[in-house]
């Protein structure tokens, strides 16, 4: 079984809103359009926080302006696949300049993100659970 690791964040604004994204359907025509968060695949030995902030810098164009914090672990089981997901919680400021991996972004607030559609399974997961009440 292949084993990967991914990094992503609840990426936060001055007003707390939280930073999703809309996947290319061109890029992953698969993924039917979903709103995701930031991340993406780990580059062995980097550390999980400098591969968070490329990921970011690169799909964004922001860069954190806090710390992150750990708010979740997932494990994706698909075919012969098995991706370790590391989700967390930080801050960015600025304009978002989108890259070629997304077509759409919106702020939103918390309350909102869970009532939107075409949201990553993984993302509604978690924060559907307690994890994030506490952040």
């Amino acid at each position: 079984m292949n084993l990967q690791v991914g990094v992503k964040v609840l990426l936060k604004n001055k007003q707390g809103e939280i930073l999703v994204l809309k996947r290319s359907q061109e890029k992953y025509p698969t993924v039917n359009n979903l709103w995701d968060i930031p991340g993406g695949r780990i580059d062995p030995g980097v550390s999980l926080e400098e591969n968070l902030k490329r990921e970011v810098l690169e799909e964004t164009g922001l860069a954190l302006t806090s710390d992150p914090k750990l708010c979740g672990a997932q494990d994706i089981l698909k075919n012969e696949k098995h991706v370790v997901r590391i989700t967390y919680t930080a801050h960015a400021e600025g304009e978002v300049c989108l890259s070629d991996e997304h077509t759409e972004y919106q702020w939103i607030s918390l309350e909102n993100l869970k009532s939107l559609d075409l949201l990553d399974t993984y993302v509604r997961r978690l924060i559907n659970g307690e994890l994030l009440e506490q952040t």
